[in-house]
């Protein structure tokens, strides 16, 4: 629910990297602001800058200058130690590449957030990851290890992984790019379904249909957003799985 305070705020969010004795700009002065509950796809090309505005945006990086307020707390001036807490509490991850542990199970694997929560705000880490296994519809294999389970199936333990924590944002990093193209729409329900109970999401994609489930796109050119702007006719992933699942009976009648 949106309580009037933004999720995310940033002020002129600038990135130099210096290449020898040359400057290059990565980011040219965003400003970006995300609401609670909102549904937000960062688009652009390779080299457009979104990889380092995402980067910024999880704590992984600092900007060279300008504001970053996560939850209203000024996070780009916070030491490493503050800024893994931050991670650890505010931010949940899900990458392209899974990044799940190979020789630990389902359960394992979404309890490691948990263990490293140094406010210890979860008693019982174990139901705690239980649940958000449950929660993307895995309660049935949580014993499971990565390899006993589908691509899709990896991706929602990753978004159970990043959904334990009960973080204020979900950060989604090109998740359905080592995704066939059922199970990308299998995936983007999820989100749908989730941004639907109130989780602020905030995907990076190069794919113009993945943008078109969000509501609401971020175009980045350059180290600065070229566009921004509500998606007018938003992909509803749940209908478009029930058609495909028709065309299917159809096809085999």
């Amino acid at each position: 629910m949106n309580n009037g305070k933004p999720v995310i705020r940033t002020e002129g969010l600038k990135k130099v990297y210096q290449m020898g004795s040359n400057e290059v700009f990565a980011l040219r002065g965003v400003d970006l602001t995300v609401e609670r509950g909102e549904m937000v796809a960062i688009m652009g090309h390779s080299g457009s800058g979104k990889s380092t505005l995402m980067n910024i945006l999880g704590c992984l990086d600092r900007p060279t200058s300008g504001a970053y307020y996560l939850d209203e707390t000024r996070v780009d001036t916070l030491n490493k130690d503050e800024l893994a807490d931050i991670r650890n509490q505010k931010i949940g991850f899900v990458f392209q590449g899974f990044n799940l542990l190979a020789r630990t199970s389902a359960l394992d694997n979404v309890e490691l957030p948990l263990l490293y929560d140094r406010k210890h705000r979860f008693k019982n880490t174990r139901a705690q990851a239980a649940k958000a296994l449950e929660r993307v519809g895995l309660g049935e294999r949580m014993d499971h290890h990565p390899s006993e389970l589908s691509g899709g199936q990896q991706q929602r333990v990753a978004i159970a992984r990043a959904l334990a924590t009960e973080p204020s944002l979900i950060l989604a990093d090109e998740p359905t790019g080592n995704l066939d193209s059922r199970t990308s729409i299998e995936v983007m329900a999820l989100f749908q379904e989730l941004n639907d109970e109130g989780v602020t999401i905030i995907l990076v994609t190069h794919e113009l249909d993945i943008a078109e489930y969000h509501r609401r796109v971020v175009e980045v050119r350059d180290g600065g957003i070229l566009r921004d702007h509500p998606v007018e006719s938003r992909l509803i992933a749940k209908e478009q799985l029930a058609e495909l699942d028709n065309a299917n009976l159809v096809g085999a009648s």
